[in-house]
């Protein structure tokens, strides 16, 4: 089937014509309409499907701190029913076309998107439409997705990597915005109400926070003209929107160590400040990083790692055993911050100090310099595969340009990424290494049996290094 007789039977004259349209009609094309909405589209030709989703410019930092969790709650309840379709409809309708529909909430946004036969478009936007703005937020749907938030919240708390990370930035944005949990905490799930709800929905989904995105076999022109007839009731906002309101989040060097000896592994992350979406320097960042390296014991590579801090990792040393399981350098961005750090589990019985030391020992190298022009190229090939192998669908490709339109309200198409990635030399990254990391406020977040952290003073103190 694969190997089918286009090139064959083709005409000629159609092979032109299908040439001569890829060279006029470019594929990625954006409109914004009259209340703000973004419409964005990708042609993939040879595909007969598309992915068809709405980005929001809103999510669990757009929250009352009085009534946190609303965002996330919204998204269970906008399958429960609207006004124009049952529950039972809903899950009907969507099990007769095939449609695959999803969401997500994140600290800054909100997305529902649906996967579909070309065909089916028109009719998954008015699915998407009728979820976003006609939600029934029935009461009998909030207290039933009460209980699944809560059980969910008992899972989320088993997973220690999110338990890290949820401490790491209530610590380092303690009482903003950003420091609040995603699904908010459990005293608050208990009491979020349909008005919550309804106030969350008229404050946040506006047209200019929001973008329309259909990728695949995708018409654009025919995406804007239904973008109008499914989304025209939706309001521009009254003023320009910002996250976070005018001020800058506050960046704190702080801690919180949980002893818990019930754990079989510790889990830490340690963070600096680290780059927005829109940050000149973010790529850089992901170079850095690149050259800090990720390693797992169980993948099974370690001493010939060209990474020397995986080395440590796996070795710990001559005549050592491993000083940890996993490592991971990371770069977490909002649209007016960020995180970056090391996060790592180690053994129960782990001497933790030693993981750490050779974590700023990693990072003094790349401020004092002692880096190869190959661990940088190394770094930049490597942040390029994996750029072009996260967008290897529809689906993949319709997050890429929603998280960018939503977050900075511009699109780099994988060439502009390429050719900043490129650009970057040693020096960008000595230079970047020695902005960002010499003298800052460190935070650290750790779970498990934390006795042999070094404490927070001693940690600050090599940052200096």
């Amino acid at each position: 089937m694969i190997r089918t007789a286009f090139s064959r039977t083709k005409p000629l004259s159609a092979l032109r014509r299908l040439a001569t349209a890829s060279q006029t009609v470019p594929a990625y094309q954006t409109t914004v309409l009259e209340n703000g909405l973004t419409v964005a589209s990708e042609l993939m030709p040879g595909t007969r499907t598309a992915t068809v989703g709405v980005w929001i410019n809103a999510g669990s930092r757009a929250d009352n701190p009085k009534s946190s969790g609303t965002a996330h709650f919204l998204e269970h309840l906008a399958f429960k029913g609207t006004n124009k379709r049952t529950q039972l409809n809903l899950e009907l309708e969507v099990e007769n076309i095939g449609l695959q529909i999803n969401a997500y909430t994140s600290r800054e946004n909100t997305v529902y998107y649906t996967k579909c036969l070309s065909k089916d478009i028109d009719q998954n936007i008015d699915i998407l439409s009728d979820l976003l703005t006609k939600s029934r937020l029935e009461e009998k749907a909030i207290e039933n997705e009460r209980h699944v938030i809560l059980q969910e919240s008992d899972e989320v708390d088993k997973m220690y990597d999110e338990v890290v990370f949820d401490h790491l930035h209530a610590v380092t944005y303690k009482n903003q915005d950003l420091g609040r949990t995603i699904l908010g905490p459990r005293e608050l799930i208990k009491t979020i109400n349909r008005q919550d709800l309804v106030n969350y929905i008229t404050t946040n989904y506006k047209g200019d926070r929001m973008a329309l995105i259909g990728v695949g076999n995708v018409d654009h022109q025919e995406l804007v003209q239904k973008a109008k007839k499914y989304f025209a009731n939706i309001k521009i906002s009254d003023e320009p929107f910002s996250q976070g309101g005018n001020d800058l989040p506050v960046f704190h060097g702080d801690e919180i160590r949980i002893q818990d000896d019930s754990l079989p592994s510790t889990h830490v992350a340690l963070a600096v400040e680290g780059v927005s979406w829109s940050a000149p320097d973010f790529f850089t960042a992901s170079v850095a990083n690149g050259i800090v390296g990720t390693w797992d014991r169980s993948v099974g590579i370690g001493s010939n790692s060209p990474s020397p801090l995986a080395v440590t990792a796996a070795t710990g040393g001559p005549g050592m055993s491993p000083i940890a399981n996993s490592y991971m350098a990371y770069t977490t961005s909002y649209a007016d911050t960020g995180l970056m750090g090391i996060y790592f589990t180690a053994e129960k019985d782990s001497n933790l100090k030693l993981f750490i030391d050779a974590v700023l020992k990693e990072w003094g190298r790349l401020k004092s310099g002692d880096i190869t022009e190959d661990e940088v190229e190394r770094s930049k090939a490597q942040l390029k595969a994996s750029l072009v192998l996260a967008l290897d669908d529809s689906t993949s490709i319709a997050e890429d340009i929603g998280r960018q339109l939503v977050n900075t309200g511009y699109r780099l198409d994988p060439e502009d990424v390429f050719k900043r990635v490129e650009a970057i030399t040693k020096k960008d990254v000595i230079d970047w290494a020695n902005y960002r990391l010499k003298d800052k406020p460190i935070a650290l977040s750790a779970v498990g049996n934390v006795k042999t952290l070094p404490s927070h003073s001693e940690i600050q103190k090599g940052m200096s290094l």
